[in-house]
């Protein structure tokens, strides 16, 4: 079974760069045909799809996002990491990590998530 975990900051102060990276375990973020996505859920809203990367090493980005995010990964770690510059307190939320078979909030496993506060 596919586990995904979340790590990185929990607090983090408006302009400054937010990194998460997800850990996989059970399978290899270069297998088959998945997408490695990360989605987040700010306080009182719904899923936001962010971005993701294919087990081909292809990235896409939320259109409204693509000039602040980037998605790379690490093989050797089976990791896969989120950078999104310059953040305001409207990027507070919680973010998890998933895979899914296309690039949407549609998962088929997902990690727990980790709070991220954007904050002076």
């Amino acid at each position: 079974q596919v586990q995904l975990q979340e790590s990185g900051p929990g607090l983090v102060k408006p302009s400054q760069t937010l990194s998460l990276t997800c850990t996989v375990s059970g399978g290899s973020i270069t297998s088959n045909s998945y997408y490695w996505s990360w989605i987040r859920q700010p306080p009182g809203k719904g899923l936001e799809w962010m971005g993701a990367i294919h087990s081909s090493g292809i990235t896409s980005y939320r259109p409204s996002l693509k000039s602040r995010t980037s998605i790379y990964r690490d093989t050797s770690k089976n990791q896969f990491t989120l950078q999104l510059t310059s953040v305001t307190p409207e990027d507070t939320a919680v973010y998890y990590c998933g895979r899914g078979r296309v690039p949407t909030t549609t998962l088929d496993y997902r990690g727990q998530g980790t709070q991220v506060t954007v904050s002076s």
